[in-house]
């Protein structure tokens, strides 16, 4: 991949209604359940800061619960609702990824006479496996030798790898890899541009050993790691500094423990897969002259190909563990679908004009990557609620609603970024929602079932607070809302809900992104 740093451009997405007037209608609120969620929201940890909630009733159309209703806010992940309701409108349920090899040279038997193309589409779930899968596809097709070059053609994608308005010291971090045409995820979380850091004790007083999964040379280790006594602490730090490709692995891991991993994103997915393929081929008895990048000229043929799953089960993982890669990754292939330009400026510019088609007014949002990790983004718990509720008459509707993270759901594809929250209550097992983390945000936008069987629509967006992550504030929220029985209900109060304890590093991020859950 060519390198070239984002400019620092916001894209404010303007849109014009084309239907019925996309404002929330207003309407007086149920005493007892605003009286509740007042309390709630009076928490003092959220004093000086922000807090927007919108609660929907869809079959009445119904405004139930109002606060800062379109006052912006940074939405963290919630912006991948936005981006994953655009993407399933614009690319459909059923789109699929390609990364296949191509050449255009002439074959001499086993002997190739020039070079072999590797081509990618933005799959983010090629992993080693798949990519020695093509390696074994080229062997049988009897090539043996390449007499040319390996030459990767990322072109689908433009050569801007990070987004707009992303922390320069959040590069390094395997939540905010890099976006390539052509890349390698190392784990069935599908976090492509990364690669995890494995390192295992050796005997005390020994260094400890450092291997790269999957093997590969986009980045350098400097193994600095020893192994410490049996009984010791770690102190195990893994980082690669800010625009290098070395991972420096420094501290003292205990003897006897079972190996650490530590996650990296990858400086140049492009190189990385190029040479995760390189390996596979060599693995098959294909020889290659070099390595580079090149297009791939017109009228190459096929010689091996791989489909990715298909965009409805890519949104579990996408969604469930909210991945920054996924989302910008379909942000950009829905520029290149629409306008032939798989770029964020091309992209976003549909995901504006879907989310008109889905009755919002993107005049009021501002969104500038597809995964909320920007804190540039804004939006209000308006068009957020207003989403979530149009979207219900979408013929897509219940693979996006089956995609997001159940509360209290131990099973991690499923319960998600919400696992370990709202157990032993109402919302337990019912609340479907997308979390949302940035420091000094926190977010939460879902579905909840009423206890008088009513389906809910809410929004919750926190800014600007000093504390950790008020999660149980929105926990709180979703399950007075599962408490709800309708309109005259009494005041119940605060519902109890167990206060979720953020991880020990990293509090002010997704749980995944700390793959804490």
């Amino acid at each position: 991949m060519r390198r070239r740093w984002a400019p620092v451009l916001v894209l404010v997405l303007l849109g014009v209604l084309t239907g019925p007037a996309a404002s929330v209608p207003v309407s007086a609120a149920p005493d007892g359940l605003a009286a509740d969620l007042d309390r709630i929201l009076a928490d003092p940890r959220l004093d000086g800061s922000h807090a927007g909630v919108v609660v929907r009733d869809p079959e009445s159309d119904q405004v139930l619960y109002s606060r800062q209703a379109r006052a912006r806010a940074t939405p963290a992940s919630n912006a991948k609702l936005f981006t994953a309701a655009a993407a399933l409108e614009q690319l459909g349920p059923q789109h699929r990824f390609r990364t296949d090899v191509r050449t255009a040279a002439p074959r001499n038997g086993p002997v190739l006479a020039g070079d072999l193309y590797l081509r990618g589409t933005g799959d983010p779930t090629m992993l080693a496996a798949d990519y020695d899968e093509l390696a074994r596809q080229v062997a049988d097709s009897g090539v043996r030798v390449v007499q040319g070059r390996l030459l990767g053609d990322d072109s689908w994608f433009d050569d801007v790898p990070l987004g707009t308005g992303w922390a320069w010291d959040d590069e390094p971090a395997y939540y905010a890899a890099p976006v390539s045409a052509l890349t390698v995820a190392p784990d069935e979380d599908f976090d492509a541009g990364s690669a995890i850091v494995r390192v295992t004790p050796g005997a005390e007083g020994s260094p400890a050993a450092v291997r790269l999964d999957p093997p590969n040379g986009a980045v350098r280790v400097e193994n600095q790691a020893v192994t410490g006594a049996p009984d010791s602490a770690s102190t195990l730090s893994v980082e690669r500094a800010h625009g290098s490709d070395q991972v420096v692995v420094r501290g003292s891991v205990p003897a006897g423990s079972a190996p650490a991993e530590e996650f990296t994103s990858v400086p140049d997915p492009t190189a990385y897969a190029l040479d995760v393929f390189a390996r596979a081929l060599r693995a098959h008895g294909v020889q290659v002259a070099g390595i580079g990048e090149g297009a791939v000229p017109e009228g190459a043929r096929t010689i091996a190909a791989r489909d990715s799953m298909p965009l409805r089960e890519l949104l579990v993982p996408f969604l469930k563990l909210s991945n920054n890669g996924h989302a910008e990754v379909l942000t950009k292939t829905m520029g290149e679908q629409a306008r032939g330009e798989g770029s964020w400026p091309a992209g976003l510019a549909v995901l504006g004009e879907r989310l008109t088609g889905l009755g919002l007014e993107p005049g009021r949002l501002r969104q500038v990557d597809g995964s909320g990790l920007s804190s540039m983004d804004s939006v209000s718990p308006e068009q957020v609620a207003l989403l979530l509720d149009n979207v219900r008459a979408r013929p897509w509707f219940a693979d996006l609603r089956a995609a997001l993270p159940v509360a209290a759901d131990p099973d991690r594809m499923v319960g998600g970024t919400l696992r370990n929250r709202m157990g032993g209550t109402p919302a337990a097992g019912n609340a479907h929602a997308k979390t949302g983390s940035l420091t000094g945000v926190s977010a939460l936008s879902g579905y909840v079932t009423a206890a008088n069987g009513r389906p809910l629509v809410f929004s919750v967006l926190l800014n600007d607070f000093l504390s950790d992550a008020p999660t149980d504030v929105e926990d709180a929220i979703a399950v007075r809302l599962a408490q709800y029985t309708g309109p005259g209900e009494p005041a119940r109060g605060v519902p109890a809900v167990p206060r979720t304890v953020p991880p020990a590093a990293g509090a002010d991020l997704e749980c995944a992104w700390t793959k804490s859950c």
